[in-house]
C-alpha cells in the first residue's frame, strides 16, 4: 500500500524536502482522456468569457450611448454619473450574485449555479439590448452581472473539481484566458459597432448566442462528483445512488481510459474526504476558524491584493500614457484597449503553459517582483521623467505582462483549490465578494487620489502595497503544484 506524503516546498521559503505520510492509503494515477478533460472546462469557460466581453464591450458601448446621432434614442444626454452607473452596473450585479451564491451554493451544487448563470446572462443581454429606457438598460445591467457573480464563484470551482490534478492549474488559469479572450472580443465587437446607429444595442445583443450554448452545454455535463460525494457523505441523498453517480460522472469526465478505475478513484476520494473531517456537517462559524480560517486568509488575501495593487488603475490610465508617447495620435481608445488586451492574451497563454511545470508560487513571485518594478517606474515618470514617455510605455507593458504571468490567472485558481470541500462554495463566495467590493472601492477611488496626491505618488503607492503582497506571498501562500484537492487540504491547511 503507498501512503499519500508530506511533500516539502523546496522553494525559498525553506520548508523542509523531508516527506512524511499523511493519508495511509493507496493513491492511483489519475488516468484521463485530453478529449474528455477539456469538455468540463469549455463550457464554464464561456461564462468567463462573457465576463470578459462585457468588460470591452461597455467602454466602447458608452462611447455610442452618449453620442447624439448615433445612439438612436432621446435620452443620449447622460450625465457623468449616469455613465458611470452603467459602467458599474454589472459590478453591482456581481456583488448581489456573490452574496446569493454564498446561500445557495453547497445546496444546488456547481453544474446548476452555472446553468442559472447562463440564463441570467441572457435575460441581461437581452434586457440591455432593448432597453426603451435608461431604467430599464441599468435593470439589465444588474441582472447581467449577477451572472458574473455566480459565473466568477461556481466555474472555479467546478473546473477544480472535476479537472485530474495533472492539469488542473492549466484548466483554471485557461478559465482567465478565456476572460481576457472576451475582453479583446468585447473591445473588437464594440469597435465594429460604434460608428453605426443604435451600436450599443448591437454590441450587447450579439453575445446572446453564447449564454445559450453555455446552458445546453452544462446541461449536458454531469455534476462535480466531489460535491456529490460530499452529499453523499454528508447524509444529504441516498448515499449509495449518489455514490454511483460520483462514478458515471467520473468517467464521463476522464474518458474511456477510466471506466476501470473510477470506481476505485471514487473509494480513495471518500476516505480522503473522510480522514480530512469532510463528512462533518459544516457550520456558517468554521470558515473563521483553523483551516478555513487559513484558507480564507490565503484565498481573500490574493485577490485582495490583485486588486489594491493597482490593476484596475493602472489599465484605466492607460489610454493616456500610450497618448503621451504619441502612438494615440490617429487611434482611438477602442484600438488602444485591443493592444493591450492582445498583449494580456498572450501573457496569460504563457501562464497556462508553465503554471503546473513551475508551480504557483514561483510565477507569483517572480510577476509581482516585476510589477514592483513597473509601479515605480510609472510613478517616477511622473514625477520624474515625463519628458521621457518611453519609459511609461516600457512600465506600461512590463506592468500588464507581468500582472497576467501572476495575480490575473493565479489568484483564482488558489481560490477554487484551497478551501475545503464542505465549505468551498461559501468560502469562495466571500473571497468572489471581497475581489468585486475591492474591485468597486478601487474603480470609485482612484480619481479623487489621483487628483489628491498625484498620479506619481499613487503608483509608488500601488508600488509599495505590491511589496507588502510579495512578504504575503513568501510566508502564507503554499504551493499547490500536483496535489489532488484532498491532499491540498491535508498539506496546506
Amino acid at each position: 500500500m503507498n501512503a499519500i506524503y508530506r511533500v516539502g516546498d523546496s522553494s525559498s521559503a525553506g520548508m523542509s524536502s523531508i516527506q512524511e505520510p499523511l493519508i495511509k492509503q493507496k493513491h492511483s494515477q489519475e488516468n484521463y482522456s485530453v478529449l474528455a478533460a477539456i469538455r468540463p472546462f469549455l463550457f464554464p469557460a464561456l461564462g468567463a468569457f462573457l465576463f470578459g466581453y462585457e468588460i470591452g464591450a461597455t467602454s466602447c458601448s458608452t462611447i455610442s450611448i452618449k453620442s447624439p446621432t448615433l445612439s438612436g434614442i432621446s435620452w443620449y444626454k447622460l450625465s457623468s454619473v449616469d455613465v458611470g452607473i452603467i459602467t458599474s452596473g454589472s459590478l453591482y450585479g456581481a456583488l448581489i450574485g456573490s452574496i446569493v451564491a454564498f446561500s445557495i451554493a453547497d445546496i444546488i451544487g456547481r453544474r446548476k449555479g452555472l446553468i442559472t448563470a447562463a440564463f441570467l446572462y441572457l435575460i441581461g443581454a437581452i434586457v440591455t439590448a432593448v432597453a426603451p429606457v435608461f431604467p430599464v438598460l441599468i435593470i439589465g445591467r444588474v441582472v447581467y452581472g449577477i451572472g458574473v457573480g455566480l459565473t466568477m464563484h461556481a466555474a472555479p470551482m467546478y473546473i477544480a473539481e472535476t479537472a485530474p490534478s495533472q492539469i488542473r492549474g492549466r484548466m483554471i488559469s485557461l478559465k482567465e484566458f478565456s476572460t481576457v479572450f472576451g475582453m479583446v472580443g468585447g473591445y473588437g465587437i464594440g469597435n465594429l459597432w460604434v460608428t453605426v446607429i443604435s451600436g450599443w444595442r448591437y454590441m450587447y445583443a450579439t453575445v446572446i448566442p453564447v449564454p445559450i450554448i453555455m446552458a445546453i452545454g452544462m446541461c449536458w455535463l454531469p455534476a462535480s462528483p466531489r460535491w456529490l460525494l460530499l452529499r453523499s457523505l454528508q447524509g444529504k441523498g441516498d448515499m449509495e445512488s449518489l455514490q454511483e453517480a460520483a462514478i458515471k460522472s467520473l468517467r464521463r469526465l476522464r474518458g474511456s481510459v477510466a471506466v476501470d478505475t473510477a470506481a476505485e478513484q471514487v473509494d480513495e476520494i471518500l476516505a480522503e474526504l473522510s480522514s480530512v473531517g469532510e463528512d462533518k456537517e459544516a457550520t456558517i462559524g468554521e470558515l473563521f476558524q483553523g483551516k478555513c480560517l487559513k484558507a480564507l486568509t490565503i484565498a481573500g488575501g490574493l485577490v485582495l491584493f490583485q486588486q489594491i495593487t493597482g490593476q484596475p488603475s493602472v489599465l484605466y490610465y492607460a489610454p493616456s500614457i500610450l497618448q503621451t508617447a504619441g502612438f494615440s495620435a490617429a487611434t482611438d481608445a477602442t484600438r488602444i484597449s485591443i493592444l493591450l488586451g492582445l498583449l494580456k492574451l498572450v501573457m496569460t497563454g504563457v501562464a497556462i503553459v508553465v503554471i503546473d511545470k513551475l508551480g504557483r508560487r514561483p510565477l507569483l513571485l517572480g510577476g509581482v517582483s516585476g510589477m514592483v518594478i513597473s509601479l515605480f517606474l510609472l510613478g517616477s515618470y511622473y514625477i520624474f521623467y515625463n519628458n521621457v514617455p518611453a519609459v511609461a510605455v516600457a512600465a506600461l507593458l512590463l506592468y500588464v505582462g507581468c500582472y497576467q504571468l501572476s495575480f490575473g490567472p493565479i489568484s483564482w485558481l488558489m481560490m477554487s483549490e484551497i478551501f475545503p470541500l464542505k465549505l468551498r462554495g461559501r468560502g469562495i463566495s466571500i473571497a468572489v465578494l471581497v475581489n468585486f467590493g475591492t474591485n468597486a472601492l478601487v474603480t470609485f477611488a482612484f480619481s479623487p487620489m489621483k487628483e489628491l496626491l498625484g498620479a506619481g505618488v499613487l503608483f509608488c503607492g500601488f508600488g509599495v502595497i505590491c511589496v507588502v503582497s510579495l512578504f504575503f506571498i513568501y510566508f502564507i501562500v503554499p504551493e499547490t503544484k500536483g496535489l489532488t484537492l484532498e491532499e491540498i487540504e491535508a498539506k496546506c491547511l
